[in-house]
């Protein structure tokens, strides 16, 4: 399934648990689309969230809201139902929002420009921490609910990770020379992985985050700019040039190629609640969604072990318009 948005979109997200994905464009619009596996999305809301550009999107409160941010410093929150507006904080930072993520069922974190790190309490619609953890932009975010840790990286090249509980930095990475943009936590809580302006993976152990303790080299020349776990052993990775790609790791092998946006760069990638889809979004203009069972099926037909250099094939991910 596809869909042409209009306008180059900037982030996604899937409710967590019905069938609505929602995206965030460059024109400040909010776009709300219904979606089966029988018929082509259907678009249920369009909303001018900002003045400026909807950089992040984010479903809250079980799906009966969805939070965007922007970088005219707000951070707006949108009834899924009818479209209006349920808050607004005009200022939520003091520079362009850039990521926001989900934390708790009452908890969710945003990043901006220059670096600082906010924790809200959706219920009480106020920040209950502050990190200014980086230099520059917040590129991605993620969580440790178990240690409650959240880490985060950054434009200028370092991996920050803050703890809820004390309410400090806990750790930076060192400086690794080349912008970080994406982030995930695989191997059961023991590994980080970053993606890079460079197309390099960093593999940080958890506890250990003063540098990266191995590199993956081979997996593009081109800037990672989304990380999505499949499982604790498998990462779908999105690049500029708008392959997506299923990627083993330790040990370190592009299984395959699985989806495209031609050459347009990848901005976002996100699982539905079912995980029967999975959503991109590219300078493209398009939302597509791709069969999560034939991504599956071909991922496991190599049994994890064999490197396929293969072309990206219809036969990989089907339309189903």
């Amino acid at each position: 399934m596809e869909v042409n948005l209009g306008g180059i979109p900037f982030d996604l997200d899937f409710h967590p648990s019905e069938q609505l994905v929602a995206a965030g464009l460059i024109d400040g619009n909010l776009l709300l689309y219904r979606y089966n596996a029988n018929a082509l999305p259907q678009r249920l809301l369009k909303v001018r969230a900002h003045s400026e550009s909807c950089r992040a999107v984010r479903f809250i409160n079980d799906g009966r809201a969805i939070l965007t941010g922007s970088p005219d410093h707000s951070i707006l929150a949108t009834d899924v139902e009818t479209g209006s507006v349920i808050a607004r904080l005009e200022d939520a930072h003091d520079d362009a929002v850039n990521r926001l993520i989900n934390l708790t069922s009452e908890t969710i974190a945003s990043g901006d420009d220059n670096g600082c790190i906010k924790v809200w309490d959706t219920r009480q619609r106020s920040c209950c921490n502050t990190f200014e953890a980086h230099e520059d932009y917040i590129s991605d975010m993620t969580f440790s609910s178990d240690s409650m840790k959240l880490l985060a990286t950054s434009g200028d090249g370092t991996l920050s990770v803050c703890n809820l509980r004390r309410n400090k930095v806990h750790a930076r990475s060192e400086f690794s020379e080349v912008e970080l943009l994406s982030v995930v936590i695989m191997k059961n809580g023991r590994k980080v992985i970053c993606g890079s302006q460079t197309g390099t993976l960093l593999l940080y152990s958890w506890g250990c985050f003063k540098d990266c303790s191995d590199r993956f080299v081979d997996l593009s020349q081109n800037p990672v700019n989304a990380l999505l776990k499949l499982d604790e052993d498998r990462v779908v990775a999105a690049s500029e040039s708008g392959l997506i790609s299923l990627v083993g790791i330790l040990p370190n092998r592009v299984i395959q190629p699985i989806a495209e946006h031609s050459d347009y760069p990848v901005e976002r990638l996100a699982f539905s609640h079912d995980r029967k889809f999975l959503g991109s979004i590219s300078h493209d203009y398009m939302l597509k969604l791709w069969d999560m069972d034939l991504l599956q099926s071909s991922g496991n037909s190599s049994n994890g072990q064999t490197t396929v250099d293969a072309p990206v094939s219809d036969n990989l991910f089907t339309f189903m318009d």
